[in-house]
């Protein structure tokens, strides 16, 4: 299996490349798994986040790697799923965090400012 790299969206033949399954496999499991709904994008293609590849790849562990059918895997992810995805992770170093969360919150000011003086 591929590494997951800190990106903030995945295509999905990057995500079908991490979890070693055809891209049409993927968007049967959208259909099957209510808790998997990556967003679409302006022109209408999957936009996987980091949370999103972690449910398919806990997705595949069930129906691949324990025998789960599709379900049990869906139950199972319903009753356990802050276990089976873990916590979420803020993708950059403790070192830098306060500055980066700064610079982020002064950056999404700016945008409100910007939106608030066009509307």
């Amino acid at each position: 299996m591929a590494e997951i790299r800190d990106k903030l969206y995945y295509s999905i033949s990057e995500v079908a490349r991490l979890a070693e399954v055809k891209a049409h496999v993927l968007r049967y499991w959208e259909t099957e798994f209510p808790m998997l709904s990556p967003p679409k994008n302006r022109a209408g293609n999957r936009t996987y986040r980091p949370q999103d590849v972690k449910m398919v790849l806990a997705i595949k562990k069930l129906l691949y790697d324990q025998g789960y059918t599709i379900t049990g895997a869906r139950q199972k992810l319903h009753t356990e799923k802050g276990s089976v995805l873990g916590q979420a992770e803020i993708p950059f170093n403790e070192g830098r965090k306060k500055e980066r969360l700064r610079a982020l919150r002064d950056g999404l000011k700016d945008l409100l400012d910007q939106l608030d003086d066009a509307g």
